[in-house]
């Protein structure tokens, strides 16, 4: 990933959101976080699939919280997000897109955005940073533009210039926005950076706890 693609520009970030089913008896992370402890191995969660982001972002949860929540993997969102509703699971970690449907019609409750900041689309939902008391604590899937490596500087300059022009347009912002994307647009170097140091991060946690592809 590194070698062979160029970074162009971002375009911004998709929040995944921490839901729960509704009659589990916790209203915010930390009391999620002193259930788990009260019960380790316990409660559980559904992803959709060894590293996803629905399992990667509440394993980096869980390290950093010092919990034991034990994974239920499924082959698909859908059906990990429907087991939720329906009480076969106790929570999942979906982009909030998907979910926010089912929170604000009571189907799912929602303690936390994973974002670094509030979402735009539901400033009431606090991050989980926040929630948690776990400063520190940032998860979300970006969405950007990437170049074959070797690609002239100058072009890649333009593209990312007409990128952050089209991101300013409003039609371009409200249906892209209606998708959940709060807007994080950037120049190359940053965008490189960036990439760089997403790597890392889940190289890390990846390493430290053993995740395999099954």
């Amino acid at each position: 990933a590194l070698k062979d693609f160029m970074p162009v520009g971002r375009i911004g970030f998709i929040p995944s959101v921490l839901v729960v089913h509704p009659a589990l008896p916790v209203n915010d992370v930390k009391a999620l976080i002193r259930l788990a402890k009260a019960q380790p191995g316990k409660l559980d969660y559904s992803s959709s699939g060894k590293g996803a982001p629905s399992h990667l972002f509440v394993e980096y949860f869980k390290a950093m919280a010092h919990v034991d929540i034990v994974e239920i993997p499924y082959k698909n969102t859908a059906q990990a997000l429907t087991d939720v509703m329906g009480g076969q699971v106790m929570m999942n970690l979906p982009i909030l897109a998907a979910a926010l449907p089912h929170v604000r019609a009571g189907r799912l409750k929602a303690l936390a955005v994973t974002s670094g900041k509030r979402a735009s689309v539901a400033a009431e939902i606090p991050t989980l940073a926040e929630s948690a008391g776990l400063p520190g604590y940032e998860a979300a899937q970006w969405q950007g533009l990437i170049a074959p490596a070797g690609t002239p500087p100058d072009i890649v300059t333009r593209i990312n210039a007409e990128l952050n022009r089209a991101l300013q347009l409003p039609d371009v912002k409200e249906r892209i926005g209606n998708l959940g994307v709060e807007f994080a647009p950037n120049a190359p170097p940053q965008f490189a950076a960036d990439i760089k140091a997403d790597i890392a991060k889940w190289d890390q946690l990846i390493r430290s706890l053993g995740i395999r592809l099954e």
